[in-house]
This record gives C-alpha cells, sequence and structure tokens, in this order.
C-alpha cells in the first residue's frame, strides 16, 4: 500500500483519541450517541448468537468491538445492517430504529458496512468499483464525490483504470472503505479491516480510520481480532464472548486491563 494513500501515523490517532477522552468528549451515555444497540438478540436458524447485547457508540468516535471467533462480532455488524434479522431488542441511529428495516433503507438511514475480506470486484476497474457507492448518492453529487475519492486516497487515483483485481491487499482494503464512504454514511461498520495484511499495513489501514474520525467526524464500529492495534486508534473498546458483553469501557483501561486482555483477546 503505498504511502499516498494518506496515513497520518498512529501516534497521532493514539493522542486525538487520548485527547477526546481526557477532555470528556468520548463515548459518555446515550445522549450523544449516534448508535444505540439494547437488548439484541440474533442468530441463524435455531442458533442464538447474539443474547442481550447492548451498546451505544458515540457519534465521531471509534468503538472497537472484540473477541474471540465465534464470539458474535460478525452477525452483531450483519444485524446492524440488516442483513440479518434481529430477533429482540433495538437498533437505533441518531433516535431512528432499524429493526425490521431492509438493507437498503438502512444504507439510505446513513450506515454503510464493509464487510470481512477486501469485497472488490476483481474484473472491474478501480473507478468502477468506487461508482457502485455511487448508487445511493443523487447524480448531481456524484461526480464531486469521485474527485473527493481520488484526493483524499491518492493511491486510487493512481490506479483508477486498472483492474481491482492487481491492487496489493492493502490497496483494495483502501477500495472498499472508499466505496463505502462514497454512499455518505453517518455510521461505517467495519469487520475485520486488518485481515491478512502485513504488519506495517495494518498500521497504516489503522491510521486511515482514526483520519476518518479525526477529519470528518465519522462515527465508526470497528470489529477486530487485532485487539492490540484497534484499541490504540479506539475511544472505547467493547468485548464479547459467546455473544455477551462481557466488557464495556474507555479503549485504554481496556488495554491496561492485563487479566482481561490475556483471557479474552490474546495479548
Amino acid at each position: 500500500m503505498a504511502d499516498n494513500g494518506g496515513a497520518a501515523g498512529n501516534g497521532a490517532a493514539g493522542n486525538r483519541a487520548a485527547g477526546n477522552r481526557a477532555a470528556g468528549n468520548g463515548p459518555t451515555g446515550r445522549a450523544g450517541s449516534a448508535l444505540d444497540i439494547r437488548d439484541l438478540a440474533a442468530g441463524y436458524g435455531n442458533v442464538a448468537v447474539l443474547d442481550n447485547v447492548t451498546i451505544a457508540a458515540a457519534a465521531g468516535t471509534i468503538t472497537a468491538v472484540l473477541g474471540a471467533n465465534g464470539a458474535g462480532k460478525t452477525t452483531l455488524l450483519r444485524t446492524i445492517s440488516g442483513s440479518v434479522r434481529a430477533r429482540a431488542g433495538q437498533i437505533e441511529i441518531d433516535g431512528m430504529s432499524l429493526v425490521r428495516r431492509a438493507p437498503e433503507e438502512i444504507a439510505r438511514a446513513g450506515v454503510a458496512h464493509v464487510p470481512e475480506g477486501q469485497g472488490v470486484i476483481t474484473e472491474l476497474t478501480v473507478e468502477e468499483n468506487l461508482r457502485l457507492g455511487l448508487l445511493l448518492r443523487p447524480r448531481r453529487e456524484r461526480a464531486a464525490a469521485i474527485a473527493d475519492a481520488y484526493q483524499r486516497f491518492g493511491v486510487l487515483g493512481d490506479r483508477r483504470r486498472q483492474a481491482a483485481g492487481t491492487l496489493s491487499g492493502g490497496e483494495r482494503q483502501i477500495l472498499v472503505i472508499a466505496r463505502a464512504l462514497l454512499s455518505a454514511p453517518r455510521v461505517l461498520l467495519l469487520d475485520e479491516p486488518s485481515l491478512g495484511l502485513a504488519p506495517k499495513i495494518v498500521a497504516q489501514v489503522m491510521d486511515l480510520i482514526a483520519r476518518l474520525r479525526d477529519e470528518s467526524g465519522l462515527t465508526v464500529v470497528l470489529v477486530e481480532q487485532n485487539a492490540r492495534s484497534a484499541l490504540e486508534i479506539a475511544d472505547k473498546g467493547v468485548v464479547l464472548n459467546l455473544g455477551r458483553v462481557v466488557a464495556e469501557s474507555d479503549a485504554a483501561e481496556l488495554a491496561a486491563d492485563v487479566g482481561l486482555r490475556r483471557h479474552y483477546l490474546g495479548f
């Protein structure tokens, strides 16, 4: 992944998150929540995956959702975005209920979901992949939105006519994030954006996520197996175990809890 993707440095991102918490601007309650999840239950067929999950993601912050494989992290994001139906509970964005809405309605309400796996269409060019993110935007806004994406993510502008299948893993991850941003979301759901990437590229992707919060006030829900990297940029951390919330706190406090880290997060 080239440096012109626009990374600002993990130190700066971490300092920004720490500054938010010190100033009292981090997640402090439901009054400032962009995304509010209460008593959520969901699953597949006869299998219950999420049980009584309650999480509040404050506006303009990163909430890291952590836990072992099978904890329910991916199902949580799928339920928020509507691909899995909630069995009980409530999901709200800025006070509007998302429960029982179709995925397209949820997207129009301001939620963008980047699933695990760098889901580019390899046969299409970079620009053709990006244009898929414009389908919910008015036509009059599309040219300016694409131009803004190329300005923000220089590596994509340089490769706009290349087939997406020729991109590196890090560049593909930038592409799917940029495509999601073209829908102008208020809440961005990211599922394992570091998966399969080299450590140096992971740092750049995490830095990109932090910049999105810092520069545009985007609310991010970040599901990650790489708990250490996620907590470095997050304002708040939530730990899931077997579909239940077992810890929820300021990210720095979770990172400093050695017992919890070793038991649930593996570092």
